[in-house]
């Protein structure tokens, strides 16, 4: 993950399930930002042949993977959302993997500047100190609900489980140095992203002028 010694703006974005937080990476990244996506890390990471199976399998057994080799996460969601011992043990294996591939990932970027895409990024704790922007992406509960029934096909109540386990509307946008509001369509977003990607071109030219900074 990346440090504030970093040569290369960064902007850590998160945002609760079902908020939009890959549409609006993709935009950005069409503007040139580059993106450093650390759930499609963690998913190459528990893939077949993924860098992180051998010791998942040691410390979960067989059974934690499915008929290709790769972590059975309908399996292991369910042992972790009942037991915090076993989510502290799934965390101990796969956040130094992620922390390491993400700063490989961010080292290589060619983009104008470097987004972290996080999900869990108020959550996880320390991103805030690594990023010199947070920004998150906003909507109204009850259409984060509606957005992963219609996405995921889950129940009202198990995306409403889910998000229990993630920190609360008001407790990202504490954390958000810019927000981008979510409740309308893509003609909503496109002004605001474009607006950001102008303030973040500039941060990115002065950082490169005075060195790294909390901007």
């Amino acid at each position: 993950m990346q440090q504030q010694n970093a040569p290369y703006f960064s902007v850590g974005l998160t945002g609760g399930i079902g908020c939009g937080k890959s549409t609006v990476a993709d935009l950005f990244a069409a503007r040139g930002a580059a993106i450093v996506d650390t759930d499609q890390i963690a998913h190459s990471l528990t893939a077949q042949n993924g860098a992180a199976m051998p010791a998942l399998l040691a410390e979960f057994g067989p059974d934690y993977a499915d008929a290709h080799g790769a972590l059975d996460r309908t399996k292991m969601r369910k042992l972790v959302f009942s037991d915090a011992a076993a989510k502290a043990r799934l965390e101990a294996i796969l956040h130094p993997r992620i922390r390491q591939a993400t700063l490989a990932a961010a080292t290589e970027a060619t983009g104008s500047y470097v987004i972290f895409a996080v999900p869990l990024l108020v959550e996880s704790g320390g991103w805030v100190e690594r990023v010199n922007r947070v920004l998150v992406i906003d909507c109204l509960e009850s259409l984060q609900v509606s957005r992963v029934m219609a996405r995921n096909g889950l129940s009202e109540e198990q995306v409403k489980a889910i998000m229990a386990t993630q920190a609360t509307r008001a407790m990202r946008l504490a954390a958000a140095d810019d927000v981008i509001d979510n409740n309308g369509d893509l003609a909503v977003l496109a002004p605001q992203i474009a607006q950001l990607h102008d303030l973040y071109l500039a941060f990115s030219k002065r950082m490169a002028g005075n060195g790294p900074q909390r901007l």
